[in-house]
């Protein structure tokens, strides 16, 4: 019992430790300034976390290129200079859409070859079938035959049906 509660304390004095949590702020000069930043954080991949963008994660090289990025922006570089920048430093992997390069090329196409395939692979299908309906055709005798069956089958349902109709109006 005094067990569970010395571990409650302890969690209470830890608990509020939480709040100490730094907080960037990041002041630019201009608006526009601000919005390259938000742009670069939010379209720029954490090398450490991997699926999570600059903006959404706090690892230590997440900060670190946070803030790098933030001198970058002050120090009036383009954003061609940011990104080949980051790119020399990281790879392409820092970017969320890598740019068009001889060994991307297979990663941009891919969606473009994949529809390719989809759109012939439905082509042939539909084609297979149309052969096999025209194949399966009924010659003019079977036609005759379908015909004389279907017109007989009619003819019994009609006498069966005025034979039903018939026999409820004895029964009134």
């Amino acid at each position: 019992m005094r067990f569970c509660i010395r571990f409650c304390m302890c969690l209470s004095v830890l608990i509020p430790l939480s709040s100490f949590a730094a907080i960037e702020v990041h002041e630019f000069d201009n608006e526009l300034d601000r919005k390259r930043y938000q742009s670069f954080i939010e379209e720029m991949r954490c090398p450490k976390c991997q699926n999570q963008n600059l903006a959404g994660t706090n690892s230590p090289i997440a900060v670190d290129l946070r803030r790098e990025l933030e001198m970058m922006i002050k120090e009036g570089k383009s954003d061609k200079e940011i990104i080949d920048f980051m790119v020399e430093r990281y790879g392409e992997f820092i970017l969320y859409r890598p740019r068009l390069s001889s060994s991307t090329i297979l990663l941009w196409s891919a969606p473009i070859i994949l529809l390719l395939l989809g759109v012939m692979t439905l082509l042939l299908i539909v084609r297979k079938r149309r052969r096999i309906e025209a194949d399966m055709g009924l010659s003019s005798e079977e036609k005759e035959r379908l015909a004389n069956l279907l017109s007989s089958s009619e003819d019994r349902f009609a006498v069966k049906k005025n034979n039903e109709a018939g026999s409820q109006e004895k029964v009134q």
